[in-house]
């Protein structure tokens, strides 16, 4: 998805952030790259924020497809689940 690269590439910007400070103190006691992490932590939400409209957004179309399939069954049986 656009927009949600890994943290390691992309240009820079510098932001100002609060974290609560035992999070900052175990983070440093660990030599974590605290900017890594917290970019790793905000393409994750972005993530899920996405996949949540998503969802949202495509509510009646999965609603429609489930209601079919359930009435009329699959219209392809893959190999795995053919019985014998």
């Amino acid at each position: 998805m656009p927009g949600t690269s890994p943290p390691s590439k992309g240009k820079r910007r510098s932001v100002n952030l609060t974290i609560r400070e035992d999070i900052m103190n175990s983070a440093k006691s660990l030599d974590l790259n605290v900017s890594r992490a917290a970019e790793a932590g905000i393409v994750e939400a972005i993530r899920q924020a996405r996949a949540a409209a998503w969802k949202r957004e495509n509510r009646a179309a999965i609603e429609a497809h489930n209601a079919r399939v359930e009435s009329g069954g699959m219209l392809l049986t893959p190999d795995w689940a053919a019985e014998e």
